[in-house]
This record gives C-alpha cells, structure tokens and sequence, in this order.
C-alpha cells in the first residue's frame, strides 16, 4: 500500500484507516518518496508509539536535524524541556485567556460590520494567532507585519516528504524565520520585558544552567510555527467542522465547560486533518500489536485512525461534545506532549466563543467541498473559508 490514501470527503478520513485498525493496526506502507514505513492506526498502538522511548525522532545513533529544539529525545530533550516547561506556567498562559477573548470579539464585530459575508482565515484565524503569539514573544506593536511576513515565509510546503524544491522553499523560509528570532531574542536580553521570551532567556536551573542562544532561537522558531501557523490551522478547521456539524449557534450561551467540552471534541474528529505527529524510528527491534518491527524502521501514526477506535470512542465517527472518553492524543503524548496546548486550547474557545456570540446566523457560502486546503509543513488547513449570514 502507498500513502496518502484518497479522502471520501475533505473532513473523513480514508476508509483504509478503519479496516486496517481492526485487521493490521501496524501496517507495511510506502511513503509518497517510496520509502518502506509501517503505518500505526489503533489508539493503544499509536500511544505506545508516541511515549514508548524505544521510539524516536531520529534513526538510531542520528540526531533530529535542528536538534537544538525540542524535537529530539532522550538526556538533551528532558533537560530543554525542564527549562522551557519553567516559561510555560499555567497561570501565565491563563493571564492571556482575557487578552484572547477580547482580540477574537475584536475580529469578529469587524467581520459583523463588514458582512454579510467573510472570509475566516484571513479575517479571524491568522490575525488572532499571530497576534496571541506575538504579544506572548514581546514582538513589538510596529514590527507586528514584518512578523508575520517572517511567519508566513516559514509556511506552505511538506518539509517532511515534500518535492525536493519544496523541501528547499522550507528550509529558506524557516531560516528567515530562525534570523528574525535571533533579533528577538537579542532584543529581549538588551529589553527584557513581561514576556515568554523574557522568561525564557532568564529562566535556569541549578543542574541544567540556562538554554543557550542556539536553543533559544531554535524555541523561538517552533513557538511561532506552533503557535501561529498549526494554530491558525487548527482554528479555521475547527471552524469549518462545527458549520458542516451545525453546532456552532448553539455555543452562542455556552458555559466555559461547554465550550471547553465542544473544543476537545472538534480537535478529537480534526486530529490528523490538520497534522500528523512527526515520523518515529524504531530505535532497537521490537513487537508492536504484532508487528515484528526492526531497528531503523520508520514508523508513521494517525491520529485520524487512532481517534476513531471504536474500542476507545463510543460511536466514533459522530460529534458528541458531551462524551467521555480516552484522552486525545492530537497534542501528543508523554514526553513529547505539547507544552502549548492549554495556549491553543484557549484560543480556540475564544475564537469559536466569539463567532457563536457575534454571527449566530453564520453558514458556509458553498459547499465544503469548495474549500481549497494548503499544507505548512506537517499541517494542513483551509487556504480560505468564505462564510456569509
């Protein structure tokens, strides 16, 4: 079998992702390249795959390219994280919950004023996550455009198994993106202020001493990338699931609860629409779920699948915000999980807050089939969404 598999429709997944989940959960694929890869889709399997150490981001005895970030495992991972996890305190990213409503009903009464009709991605979703991250970062007021051109730059092409022209457009512009974060950086240590970034370059550790300028930038660059980019994603998807499901209206008198319950559930049946977690090399030979896996193996999970699993998920394929269920997994899982998931989380309750709230009439203007999607590296997301009332 080769990957990618067709879509019955742009918000379901591929019909091979349910039989394969109950027939062969560790499947033999190729990659769009041509590479041999197995092909993770059960929960449990893709769980393992994701907190296993035996798993990693890199073949035996390699490093991640870049391995001055989070992405790579082991002593140098958990010692970056230790640091970084001390910027990332709940109750900072909490104090942003305020700042996030206001700029999200900020954005929509402007759609309001300007309707009937709009066009969410660049009217909503880019502005409110490259405004959140930016204030989060301390990026000043008058340098907000050229940010976003950075960020922008840094985005459209599949730096994992893309062409190789796309693979090189990716590399110029997360070096762009890597330059201007060094000027961040070098800002905040002239000018520290009340910032993440401040807080990261002040923050260390009596073992693990502070994170050097190279890591710095580096978590600079893929605090943008996440918070930005996957999270605009995230934002105008979530959006489009919640028109096609018909619940949005309903969020209009919703309690923090309900709308938390609502979020959790949008990203449960968006998991892997909008991102995959990154390829996992089998670091020694092992069994999963009985596949019989060697050292060096590439090894591909899917959210899509695994959130579906009937086993983990009472009736998978229909939108219950209401349910209780297995934890999601579409912000990771175990030592990879994603220390910005409350700041997404949040942006995306005050981005689906204020569209209920403001536009309880709102409706796509076409089909969801007419929606054009673009991909950011690893993400993908509608270029636009046009929506009228």
């Amino acid at each position: 079998m080769t990957l990618p598999f067709d879509r019955p429709g742009p918000l379901s997944p591929p019909p091979e992702y349910a039989r394969l989940r109950e027939t062969a959960p560790v499947a033999r694929v190729r990659t769009p390249d041509g590479r041999p890869a197995w092909l993770v889709t059960s929960y449990d399997a893709v769980t393992t795959v994701l907190s296993d150490r035996r798993f990693g981001l890199a073949p035996p005895g390699t490093a991640y390219p870049g391995n001055d970030t989070l992405f790579q495992d082991g002593a140098a991972h958990a010692r970056l994280r230790r640091l970084v996890s001390k910027a990332f305190s709940p109750r900072g990213v909490e104090a942003l919950r305020g700042r996030a409503e206001r700029l999200a009903d900020e954005h929509v009464a402007a759609l309001a004023a300007a309707g009937p009709t709009a066009e969410l991605v660049a009217g909503l979703a880019a502005p409110l996550s490259i405004t959140v991250i930016g204030e989060l970062l301390g990026v000043e007021l008058g340098d907000r455009d050229r940010f976003r051109a950075v960020a922008d730059a840094a985005s459209g092409a599949d730096f994992v198994f893309g062409t190789e022209e796309e693979v090189a457009r990716a590399a110029r512009g997360w070096e762009e993106l890597a330059a201007y974060a060094a000027t961040l950086v070098e800002a905040r240590r002239e000018a520290p202020g009340d910032d993440l970034l401040s807080s990261l370059i002040a923050v260390r550790d009596a073992e693990d001493g502070r994170l050097s300028d190279g890591e710095l930038v580096a978590m600079t660059a893929t605090i943008v990338s996440a918070g930005y980019l996957s999270a605009r994603n995230a934002m105008s998807t979530a959006a489009l699931r919640l028109l096609t499901e018909g619940r949005l209206a309903g969020l209009a008198g919703a309690t923090p609860e309900q709308l938390g319950a609502t979020v959790e559930e949008v990203l449960r049946m968006q998991a892997g629409l909008t991102g995959e977690p990154f390829p996992r090399y089998a670091q020694t030979g092992l069994d999963l779920a009985g596949a019989a896996i060697a050292a060096g193996d590439l090894v591909l999970v899917r959210l899509e699948a695994a959130h579906r699993d009937p086993r983990h998920f009472a009736a998978p394929d229909t939108f219950q915000p209401e349910r209780r269920s297995s934890p999601s997994l579409v912000f990771g899982h175990g030592m990879h999980y994603c220390l910005g998931a409350p700041l997404a989380r949040l942006e995306l309750a005050a981005a689906l807050g204020a569209l209920a709230r403001r536009l309880p009439g709102l409706r796509l203007a076409g089909s969801v089939e007419d929606v054009e999607w673009v991909r950011d590296g690893v993400d993908l997301g509608p270029a636009a969404l046009h929506v009228t009332w």
